[in-house]
């Protein structure tokens, strides 16, 4: 239960090897796949976590090896965050940037096509945001958590307020 059969640089050295490799890994497939965990997505990840344990843990089912595993995948996911906030060089790399969807009614389809975003999902985020039609939208972006971001067009620019005097 507590001998490990490797030793515990290792437990370590494996689990940096398969962290940076999910990140790259789940990077890859893009915003909306990170943002948006439908049944399958979910299901994706705990075959994943299953599949990648042996490799963390070399066979080894000691507990020390385990909370060495563990401590090192939240060690990792903390650095990966301070490094982010710190080099926006690097938060741009793991993160991504928002991509603009739609400017002034007008679709950019290859954007759509690169985040892997269908039109029945920009249009539930349309609706959602109250426009009926792309036209109706000043811009849509989707943002790297996979949201959709979207701001209608202003109504025509009503007068301008009348001039207040202090009384």
């Amino acid at each position: 239960m507590w001998d490990m059969s490797i030793p515990w640089w290792e437990f370590i050295a494996r689990a940096i090897i398969v962290y940076i490799f999910l990140i790259v890994l789940l990077r890859i497939t893009g915003k909306r796949q990170v943002g948006q965990l439908a049944p399958f997505d979910l299901v994706l990840l705990l075959v994943l976590s299953n599949a990648v344990q042996n490799s963390m843990t070399g066979g080894d089912n000691s507990v020390i090896g385990g909370l060495i595993c563990a401590l090192t995948l939240v060690g990792a996911n903390w650095l990966i965050g301070y490094t982010t906030y710190k080099s926006k060089r690097l938060e741009v790399l793991v993160e991504g940037r928002p991509q603009v969807l739609i400017h002034d009614g007008h679709l950019y389809r290859d954007i759509m096509k690169r985040e892997k975003l269908t039109q029945h999902e920009l249009d539930a985020a349309l609706r959602a945001a109250g426009c009926a039609t792309i036209m109706e939208v000043h811009f849509a972006v989707i943002e790297n958590n996979g949201q959709i971001s979207v701001r209608r067009k202003d109504p025509a620019h009503p007068a301008a307020p009348p001039a207040t005097t202090a009384p």
